[in-house]
């Protein structure tokens, strides 16, 4: 997905996901086996999180205005 308003986003195949992670958007864990988003801030990568797909997209339309229609 690459860089975007600051920040790099990287998808995260099942297969590749091997434990649990806690989504800042939701609070919720992501469990080993789930497809997610791994988002680094490009000025601070020890801000590195893993995200939800669904709940960086509201995050991002929250924080930037931006929805994923309007990146097309």
């Amino acid at each position: 997905m690459g860089d975007l308003l600051g920040v790099t986003v990287t998808p995260v195949q099942p297969y590749a996901a091997r434990k649990d992670y806690l989504c800042p958007g939701c609070q919720n864990t992501i469990p080993p086996g789930t497809f997610h988003l791994v988002v680094v801030p490009d000025d601070e990568p020890d801000l590195r999180r893993h995200w939800h797909h669904g709940c960086w997209h509201k995050e991002m339309r929250r924080r930037f205005g931006v929805d994923q229609a309007s990146r097309r």
